[in-house]
């Protein structure tokens, strides 16, 4: 979950780019492009402006504007605010799609087993 000071632990800025595999504790926000794996115990912030083309299973994912695509697993939560884009499945207990949010894809609202792989 978010640390008490919800600060943010490491940042992807605007005009950045990284392809590869994430792997983090804490709350990381990718304002910029991602390609590739994202994996963590925490928060996932995807902020306006971002591009992530990854597979993600974390705890929390918040998407505030950006653009996803790829399958998200989160044990926690989803928040997708608008204008975002999710292009992928989501399988969450809990799930937040704000008015104006495009949506691309399945949902499935239950636990998150740790040892399941994410959906293909």
């Amino acid at each position: 979950m978010m640390p008490a000071s919800n600060e943010i632990t490491a940042l992807l800025g605007q005009g950045t780019a990284f392809e590869g595999k994430l792997r983090f504790d804490g709350v990381v926000r990718i304002d910029g492009l991602f390609k590739g794996e994202i994996r963590s115990e925490d928060t996932l912030i995807v902020g306006e402006g971002a591009e992530v083309f990854a597979e993600i299973d974390v705890a929390v994912v918040i998407v505030r504007g950006g653009v996803v695509h790829g399958n998200i697993r989160a044990r926690s939560s989803v928040e997708v605010h608008a204008p975002a884009r999710v292009v992928g499945n989501i399988h969450s207990p809990s799930l937040f799609i704000d008015r104006g949010v495009a949506f691309e894809g399945t949902c499935r609202m239950d636990a998150v087993p740790d040892d399941d792989e994410p959906p293909a």
